[in-house]
């Protein structure tokens, strides 16, 4: 393939990418986005592979590279389900991370020793920062597909004077950057870049660390455009036009989703990164002690009483949360609404922007069980018709609605903006215990007048309230 129709192949692949991250941004339109993310995945690997930069005897190592990667890929989308996707994208951050640390650590190795001058110094700024960025996504997600995966634990590590720290991090990594750039030799300049990596990859997992469970999906999409800067990064280092367009799309739109997460939340962005959120809430006055106990008590409701709430209502507002995920009780759910809405109950979804453990969670799991999209609304779109609704039913949420939010000062998530449940004239709260969220904090809604909790296993009792409402 000659270089001008490799330039024409690429800016296919771009074009194609652009519509992707449009059809995306929309439940009807994601398939075809999805479509034309894979076509041009599809021509800029072709382009590659045959393009006037490979030659025969790199082929065979790429195909067996593209083979082994590839079946990776179909393994992992037919035994992964929908509730690990979360840790699955944070795992492939980890990986684009990794690979812009390998390329850097090879471009340098190659190429270095050849270029002079300005030519020079601007390859070897593009590695360093490149492998920077590189390395705090890989090890950033490692830690936050441990966080999404239980195997580390969802409180803050706060550690004394963090924010020095870091600010100490930074200078290093400058002072260091100045010695790899005036080294004369390969050999000189690999220690001050391996230094530089090993904070970046000790600043990644102090960075996630700190960071509260409440913030996960946050985390999540910032991580996401950390990975497109470093393959950014990496399109630099290697001369490869499309890889610096495709990791500055996914760059920008990571960290404009990280933006709208923030504001969904009413989160400063750098707060977010700085950690503490969801450490729990403050500790009280003594004074203050009596204020800071739940007002009354939790009232339990079994299934049947529930199916009887939601015969009887004319409009039921459902809020789902991450235990239904963890439940897989999306696809009961979508039976419950087709038998309610064929008994003429007018049945709807309220979808908090941070439900779940990434952006979207909730989204994708109801379109998994084919839920009509225009019952399926966002907080903006339905939070002032809670007032009118008859029943508006919880289902393995906390934190998203929890009144606190607005009534606390003191709450750790004061000020973000939760889904207004307790206005309903009767909610029902479907959890496993009387737990708290992410957050860490207590929920009032819990002992609301206008509440009952229906404890056990969502799926378990959802299947129980399918039952009582066919009978």
């Amino acid at each position: 393939m000659s270089q001008s129709l490799a330039t024409v192949a690429y800016l296919g692949a771009a074009i194609l990418f652009i519509l992707s991250l449009g059809g995306l941004s929309n439940p009807e339109t994601s398939r075809r986005g999805n479509l034309f993310g894979m076509v041009g995945m599809a021509l800029a690997v072709l382009a590659t592979v045959f393009g006037p930069h490979v030659g025969q005897s790199g082929i065979a190592w790429i195909v067996m590279a593209l083979v082994l990667g590839g079946g990776i890929g179909l393994y992992a989308a037919k035994v992964v389900k929908m509730t690990q996707m979360p840790e699955l994208v944070a795992l492939m951050h980890s990986l684009v991370g990794l690979a812009a640390c390998l390329v850097g650590f090879a471009s340098y190795a190659d190429t270095s020793h050849q270029l002079q001058g300005a030519e020079k110094i601007i390859h070897e700024v593009e590695i360093y920062i490149g492998i920077l960025i590189g390395a705090v996504t890989f090890s950033g997600s490692l830690i936050a597909f441990g966080k999404l995966k239980g195997t580390i634990g969802g409180k803050p590590l706060l550690l004394p004077a963090r924010h020095w720290l870091n600010l100490l991090a930074l200078l290093v990594v400058v002072w260091f950057g100045r010695e790899f750039l005036r080294a004369d030799t390969v050999e000189q300049g690999m220690l001050p870049l391996a230094v530089m990596t090993v904070i970046a990859l000790l600043f990644g997992i102090h960075m996630v660390m700190a960071i509260g469970g409440a913030d996960m999906p946050v985390v999540v999409s910032m991580l996401n455009s950390y990975s497109g800067w470093a393959a950014a990064a990496t399109g630099f280092m290697l001369s490869n036009d499309l890889l610096i367009v495709t990791g500055a799309l996914v760059g920008s739109s990571g960290a404009i989703l990280s933006y709208i997460m923030c504001q969904a939340m009413n989160r400063n962005f750098i707060s977010v990164i700085a950690g503490g959120f969801g450490a729990g809430a403050p500790a009280k006055k003594s004074g203050d002690a009596a204020a800071a106990e739940p007002q009354g008590e939790a009232v339990p409701v079994s299934a049947s009483d529930t199916a009887a709430m939601l015969r009887d209502a004319k409009s039921v507002i459902i809020v789902p949360g991450y235990g239904m995920a963890v439940a897989q009780a999306q696809h009961t759910v979508n039976d419950i609404t087709r038998t309610l809405r064929e008994q003429g109950v007018d049945v709807r979804f309220a979808i908090h922007p941070v439900a779940g453990r990434m952006p979207g969670h909730m989204n994708v799991l109801l379109a998994e069980a084919k839920l009509p999209y225009d019952i399926v609304m966002e907080m903006d779109e339905i939070n002032e018709d809670f007032p009118q609704a008859d029943v508006a039913m919880v289902i393995g949420a906390n934190d998203i609605v929890n009144p606190a939010a607005q009534d606390d000062p003191d709450s750790p998530i004061a000020g973000m903006p939760v889904l207004e449940v307790w206005k309903a004239k009767q909610s029902i709260v479907m959890k496993r215990s009387m737990a708290s969220g992410y957050a860490g904090v207590d929920n009032p809604l819990f002992y609301k007048d206008n509440n009952r909790m229906l404890f056990g296993d969502a799926k378990k009792m959802l299947d129980e309230v399918l039952a009582a409402l066919k009978r």
